[in-house]
């Protein structure tokens, strides 16, 4: 068992041995062309013996994993318990002999750096970045070993324990090595990364840079020179003032220094320096495999490397099949769920739309970089979603301006165009029959599939995929939602042309008739009229409620008015039990698997509103909508030419209430036909598990459709790759995915270009009419959403699955949404002011605070308290 092991003994592979530091520092040191500092690790097993002698330890993170990660508290307090026992406790002789020895052969009378390098610390998958200590410019033996124990006492400061709970690191999983290494006294030092860190753009080295010790800029002391290069030209400098540096104290460690005046803006690095160093950078970046965040220092010529870890923040970039440029859209922000997805979900949503997706980051991208080559194409595609979301709609405009997509010259049309599509009558009947078309299809499905297993269930949904889209994307169904969605734009030009009526459109689609999706909000008022006159019910869901009770139904009959209250849930499950949050995603769990999760919305229901409130929120929604319009004819009535005007719009008025109410059907129907299906393979799953194929059910959401079918077929299945996808999934939830993203890596946000709003306004895309103020409530999770009558509901993002939660408030803000996306289509039917798309909307705003939302204008305004 080795306790210390110098560089030249160590790889990138020796992870679990010498922590993620000391193992690239390992590797670091066998790259040509790179200098580092010598040194040696104490490993794991050092740290291991050590705590072996100390098993109150042990008790005490068994306690520490117990405790709840809001429990600050608590975890302060043990944490600190942890960390003194861990420094206080008398190190084994023997591990003290092997680092004595090691230090001795670098040399007694040298300076060191002592470093924390935990086995979950620089990883491709998580940094931990400042979690752990390091202590500089330490001498003697004796400081060498105590600055050891205080590095692996400081694997338990608060920090770093709430780190790892937040990442779902288990305390005893992760073991510390101690990095021990020549000190190096430098002119200047810094940061650099392999990719812009703002845009991510993988084609910019970017180098932070300053006097002395790096520690400065990594603790924020001091501003720092930053450099720029791409492709070896140095394209941008910032020269900051450098008031302050951190230098070695004599007597060891460290102190803050002030810079001489004539010194404080001259540039750290010479031209020469920032392109030597940007070379560098990509040589280990190279040899890595992967964007690095390297750590280095000046000292002479000589430039040394002190670290090297992977960026974990960076976006992954999908995988083309050539070298070119390539430009992708967020699916996600278009679907309204902008969470990671599992392998299984990503495939099925593949195999269901016929555009042509990458996956990345779990998350999938239209790839429109054809569309953008062509100069008419690329316009409209751009003019197309900016309609749906303003924000890539800009960014895709800034591709364009930059040239990134190169144009290619149109081609001359040969032959006769195709004739356009006959003009759809505005006929109820339509929708009837393809929602019957639809209904026989799915009910062929469920009779179908019961008999199905093995490879034969595999084969049979992939064809009934193709059934999906044969009932849901019909020509015809195309044109009834084109129908709707091009009458409302109509409707919003014309009278805002002959009237000055802004989004007019918003209160003339209230109450439309057939939207299954705001006819579930109100199914839900239902419910809670048939559980509200028994109050032993009542008092046995907020009990349930706070015990996250999945199996409540089951006792439900037990109080009086339960088998009411069951019969109603049940009635609701039967027809929306398919649904949930981010239900694109087949692995996420429906409501029929968790009813929990409508528990609150119920108990919500029942305190905000009186008996009939469904019936009467859709009576009032229509009444609303028949003035709306009454008021408006009598208005164009009085214009020049006014009784056509009138006629012209009278007909787009029926049109867009006969037809926009199908527009939410297709997407409903699809989610329950991927709710049968996952049934069906969850039933599969129980099958492999029972053959010991599996280790359990759900290991199928981590393997993509085709090697769910691989498996099913061979009756094998690897483990290891399951685990690899389980650790990418955790990986992938931590990242945010960007709307655009090009092959270079950047992600692009976009931005709005107004000029109008008040100071502090928050801008966004207005998609529902009208003002109003109120309390804001801040919810991520809708089973945790305690809503009060008059509230504003701002969140990320809604899909179907909020709208229970739309009857309740007044108003609604989101980060990520379109004119026709779910938030704004049901905040219109309800009358709700909206604006949507409003960046870091959950970040700035409070929970709590007050704010007026102008869903005409579009903007969100902060009211002082």
């Amino acid at each position: 068992m080795a306790y210390v092991l110098g560089f030249g003994e160590i790889d990138r592979t020796q992870v679990a041995i010498v922590g993620g530091k000391g193992a690239n520092l390992g590797e670091l040191s066998r790259v040509d062309g790179v200098e580092v500092p010598d040194g040696f690790c104490v490993t794991t097993d050092a740290f291991a013996r050590t705590l072996a002698g100390a098993p109150s330890i042990e008790d005490r993170l068994d306690e520490l994993s117990r405790l709840e990660q809001g429990d600050r508290a608590a975890i302060r307090v043990l944490s600190a318990q942890i960390r003194s026992a861990i420094e206080e406790f008398a190190m084994p002789d023997e591990v003290a002999v092997e680092i004595i020895e090691a230090h001795a052969r670098l040399g007694v009378a040298g300076a060191y750096a002592v470093r924390s390098s935990a086995t979950a610390e620089d990883l491709p998958t998580a940094s931990f970045a400042g979690q752990q200590d390091t202590y500089l410019n330490v001498v003697g033996a004796a400081a060498i070993l105590e600055h050891v124990r205080r590095c692996w006492g400081s694997l338990f400061t608060e920090r770093a324990v709430t780190y790892r709970q937040r990442n779902g690191f288990g305390h005893k999983a992760i073991q510390m090595a101690v990095v021990v290494q020549r000190m190096v006294f430098p002119r200047a030092s810094g940061i650099l990364v392999t990719a812009d860190p703002l845009t991510s753009d993988r084609t910019v080295v970017s180098i932070d840079a300053g006097f002395g010790l790096g520690e400065a800029l990594v603790s924020g002391l001091v501003n720092a020179d930053v450099y720029q290069v791409r492709d070896g030209s140095i394209t941008s400098r910032a020269i900051a003032t450098k008031k302050l540096a951190v230098e070695p104290n004599p007597a060891g460690g460290t102190e803050v220094r002030e810079i001489a005046k004539e010194r404080r803006n001259e540039p750290v690095l010479a031209d020469a320096e920032v392109l030597r160093l940007a070379e560098l950078g990509r040589r280990i970046e190279a040899h890595f495999g992967s964007p690095q965040d390297i750590e280095w220092c000046l000292d002479g010529d000589h430039l040394h490397i002190v670290q090297s870890r992977p960026i974990t923040t960076l976006f992954p970039i999908p995988v083309a099949a050539d070298e070119e440029n390539h430009v992708y859209v967020s699916v996600g922000h278009q679907q309204m769920m902008t969470d990671a997805m599992k392998p299984l979900g990503i495939s099925m949503w593949q195999l269901t739309s016929r555009a042509p997706m990458r996956d990345a980051g779990g998350r999938l991208f239209v790839d429109v970089t054809k569309a953008l080559s062509s100069p008419k194409n690329g316009v409209g595609l751009v003019e197309a979603l900016g309609k749906s979301d303003p924000l890539i709609g800009d960014a895709l405009r800034a591709v364009l301006d930059r040239g990134f997509v190169p144009q290619v010259p149109e081609q001359d049309s040969v032959g006769t165009p195709p004739a356009a599509p006959a003009p759809i009558e505005t006929d109820p009947a339509i929708v009837t029959e393809l929602i019957a078309a639809s209904e026989d299809s799915f009910a062929a499905l469920t009779r179908d599939i019961r008999t199905k297993s093995g490879p034969d269930l595999l084969d049979f949904i992939r064809a009934d995929i193709e059934e999906l889209r044969r009932v849901l994307f019909t020509p015809k169904g195309l044109q009834v939602i084109n129908a709707g969605m091009d009458a409302s734009f109509w409707l919003n030009d014309r009278l805002l042309e002959w009237l000055g009526e802004k989004n007019a459109a918003d209160a003339l689609t209230q109450s439309v008739p057939g939207n299954v999706t705001s006819e579930m909000g109100l199914a839900l008022l239902d419910v809670a009229d048939a559980i509200r006159p028994y109050p032993a019910v009542v008092a046995y869901l907020q009990q349930v409620e706070q015990a996250a009770d999945d199996d409540f139904l089951h006792d439900l009959a037990e109080y009086p008015g339960g088998r009411e209250a069951r019969a109603a849930i049940e009635d609701f499950l039967d027809k929306y039990g398919m649904r949930c949050a981010g239900e694109i995603d087949i692995t996420r769990p429906r409501w029929s698997e968790s009813p929990i999760t409508l528990v609150p919305t119920i108990l919500g229901n029942i305190k905000n509103f009186g008996p009939g409130a469904g019936e009467r929120r859709f009576e009032d929604g229509l009444r609303a909508a028949e003035q709306t319009k009454a008021q408006l004819l009598q208005r164009l009535r009085a214009l020049p030419d006014g009784e056509q005007k009138a006629e012209e719009t009278a007909r787009m008025i029926d049109r867009v209430r006969t037809f926009s109410g199908y527009r939410e059907y297709p997407k409903y129907r699809m989610v329950s036909r991927y709710f049968v299906y996952k049934q069906a393979l969850l039933r599969e799953a129980e099958r492999l598990v029972a053959a010991g194929v599996l280790r359990e059910p759900e290991d199928i959401f981590y393997l993509r459709f085709d090697e769910l079918s691989e498996v099913v077929r061979t009756q094998s299945a690897s483990a290891e790759l399951i685990d690899e996808r389980k650790d990418a999934f955790r990986t992938y939830q931590a990242l945010t995915a960007p709307r655009v993203l090009t092959s270079d890596g950047e992600a692009l946000t976009g931005a709005y270009r107004r000029e109008d709003l008040p100071a502090g306004a928050l801008p966004g895309m207005a998609v529902s009419g009208g003002t109003i103020e109120g309390r804001a409530r801040v919810v991520s999770d809708i089973a945790r959403a305690d809503l009060e009558a008059g509230d504003i509901l701002v969140t990320a993002y809604t899909d179907p699955s909020w709208t229970p939660l739309f009857v309740a408030i007044t108003g609604l803000v989101t980060e990520v949404g379109g004119l026709m996306t779910h938030g704004a289509v049901i905040a219109r039917e309800y009358g709700l002011p909206a604006v949507v798309g409003v960046e870091h909307a959950t970040e700035l705003i409070r929970d709590g605070q007050r704010i007026r939302v102008h869903g005409t204008d579009g903007y969100v305004e902060l009211l002082p308290e």
